[in-house]
């Protein structure tokens, strides 16, 4: 058995396309000598029984939780009970190509980065692409961040890595979001290369708006964990400079100086030690990390 590479799928009520992707997959697999982890996230329709018809395959996992953990909590738990020197993702409603996995673990092998994220050009909405802008703009303005696609459900990573930082990551869909950016925080090599995407067969995402606030809360408790002081010196800077400008015509006029003004450029300053705490107690979380 290859030792190399664990193939991890979080599978929620997902029998109507899960039957045709093992199929396939585990033919590929077995192949290659890849080990598939297929985690059953408290499915309620036809996905347990499809997973039991595979289950005698010598190289197929199965974890099963008697209720919905969520995505992240799903791939958690898979990433948890690799025992391979990476691990790569996939969603279970067959719109990854499984050329891709050959691609992205090639590129993590031989190029020594320690987490590839596949890039997806085609297959999603206005809508959705919009949101994934808005994100992605939020987090390049709180961090140094050079990849596109971060919610991409595709990525393989350093399983070692991977699990140190699993206790940060979200049980939620932004678990994809929230693993990449952990990565570039901790200053591991992350590359990003494009992959293929097919339509859905069947079934209907469950990804909404509500799942894009939850990505953006997460990124703030990211940039909070790693570095604090890029949310609180802009907020600084931005009320004393915004107060100064306010109450420094009021001054020139002779009119005496503004309460408005002072409390604004006093709450600037508090910012700013606010953050200065805030990092030293970053420095000492990222060291137990």
């Amino acid at each position: 058995m290859n030792n190399s590479l664990t193939i991890i799928i979080p599978a929620y009520n997902e029998a109507a396309s899960l039957d045709a992707l093992l199929s396939s997959l585990l033919s590929y697999c077995e192949e290659k000598k890849y080990k598939v982890i297929v985690v059953n996230d408290g499915s309620t329709d036809g996905t347990g029984q499809i997973l039991e018809k595979y289950s005698s395959h010598p190289n197929f996992s199965i974890i099963r939780n008697k209720l919905n953990k969520g995505y992240g909590g799903a791939i958690k738990a898979a990433v948890e009970a690799a025992d391979t020197d990476y691990c790569i993702t996939m969603d279970a409603d067959g719109q990854h190509d499984m050329k891709d996995v050959e691609k992205l673990y090639n590129e993590i092998k031989y190029s020594g980065a320690d987490m590839v994220v596949g890039r997806r050009n085609t297959g999603r909405s206005y809508y959705r692409s919009t949101g994934k802008s808005i994100i992605r703009s939020v987090a390049k303005l709180l961090m140094p961040l050079h990849i596109h696609d971060l919610n991409s459900g595709m990525k393989t990573y350093n399983t070692l890595l991977a699990k140190q930082y699993l206790h940060l990551c979200p049980n939620t869909m932004a678990y994809s979001d929230v693993i990449t950016l952990v990565f570039i925080s901790q200053g591991h090599l992350v590359k990003e290369i494009p992959i293929t995407i097919h339509p859905r067969t069947s079934g209907k995402s469950t990804i909404n708006t509500l799942t894009a606030f939850e990505t953006l809360k997460q990124i703030l408790n990211i940039v909070m964990l790693f570095n604090p002081l890029r949310i609180f010196f802009p907020l600084s800077v931005l009320f004393i400079l915004g107060s100064a400008a306010w109450g420094l015509p009021i001054v020139l006029a002779g009119r005496g100086v503004s309460v408005g003004a002072m409390l604004g450029i006093v709450t600037g300053i508090f910012f700013f030690f606010f953050g200065l705490v805030a990092e030293q107690l970053s420095l000492i979380r990222k060291g137990k990390i």
